[in-house]
């Protein structure tokens, strides 16, 4: 929920409470405060001590953005939000995590940190990849996602916070590339840049990226992600794959529509679909990985069917 802004009339503590969502370091309450003014808090009940010198100003529980707050605050005016922390106050959905992860130029001399906090050291942290006005420091989320993928505990996890990053619109194009081409040595980097192609061209799930692999290797024609059609109604669809030449569309289902009418709104467009003349597939995200065989079969018969020819390949 939206915090209301102080008033107009509200003084510099209020307002850099607010801007830190309730979280202070001691030497920012001296500013403000007397010894004795903080002490009362404490002793009180109205502020409470979360780590070493930091402070929350109510007694109720920390919420993931204090809890970010906190961290930054506990190591110092060098750290920054990276990797998927950061990535989550630039609003990236379903990727929760109960680790903070911080980024620090190598030089930094850590501090005592909080549980659950992890300090990343680098020494290519320039001033494209960082925040300049706003809070919490922060990096930007093009360099975010590419933390969050190298950091990720799989492969698997990376693609899917990179997919995810151009699924909500975090990034776009070659955003992703252009970081990469500042850190040479980054962990995963050419399993980055594959996937932010993929993504950036149209593959938005981790389930269409298995996909677009899958008929790579099979030999199939590179079909076109995401396409724009419109329904019988004047409504914008979009399609997951589509092979234009042949007519024939490929829609991944995530499991995700669990609503009837969502359900109901996913056979309209494919009813309006195959009353144009399209041929329709529809393969579960699952079976894109477990049976594979099965899936390309089936859309090699389409293709044939719809006058592909197969040529066989050349090694």
């Amino acid at each position: 929920m939206r915090r209301a802004l102080p008033a107009d009339d509200a003084d510099d503590l209020t307002w850099l409470l607010f801007h830190q969502d309730d979280v202070i370091r001691l030497d920012q309450a001296r500013c403000h405060l007397s010894p004795s003014a903080i002490r009362h808090r404490v002793d009180t009940g109205r502020w409470r001590q979360v780590h070493r010198a930091i402070y929350v100003t109510h007694s109720g529980p920390v919420g993931p953005e204090q809890f970010r707050w906190i961290a930054v605050l506990a190591a110092g005016p060098a750290a920054l939000l990276g990797g998927l922390s950061a990535a989550q106050a630039w609003g990236l959905r379903r990727y929760e995590s109960g680790t903070v992860h911080l980024l620090t130029p190598a030089t930094h001399r850590a501090r005592s940190l909080p549980s659950g906090v992890r300090l990343h050291r680098t020494t290519v942290l320039s001033e494209e990849d960082v925040l300049q006005v706003g809070l919490p420091p922060r990096t930007l989320p093009t360099r975010s996602l590419v933390d969050a993928a190298q950091w990720a505990a799989s492969d698997e996890e990376a693609r899917a916070i990179v997919a995810a990053g151009f699924q909500q619109r975090l990034v776009a194009g070659d955003d992703l590339h252009r970081v990469l081409d500042r850190l040479p040595r980054a962990r995963r980097r050419r399993l980055i840049m594959r996937t932010a192609s993929d993504a950036g061209g149209g593959a938005h799930s981790l389930a269409e990226l298995d996909f677009l692999g899958l008929v790579r290797r099979a030999g199939l024609p590179e079909p076109s992600r995401q396409v724009v059609r419109y329904d019988s109604a004047g409504r914008r669809r979009y399609l997951d794959a589509w092979f234009e030449e042949w007519r024939v569309h490929v829609e991944i289902d995530g499991g995700q529509h669990h609503d009837p009418r969502a359900a109901w709104a996913d056979m309209r467009r494919q009813n309006d679909l195959w009353l144009d003349g399209d041929r329709v597939l529809r393969f579960p995200a699952w079976a894109i990985r477990a049976q594979p065989e099965e899936v390309i079969r089936q859309i090699r018969a389409a293709l044939r069917a719809a006058g592909w020819p197969d040529l066989p390949r050349h090694e």
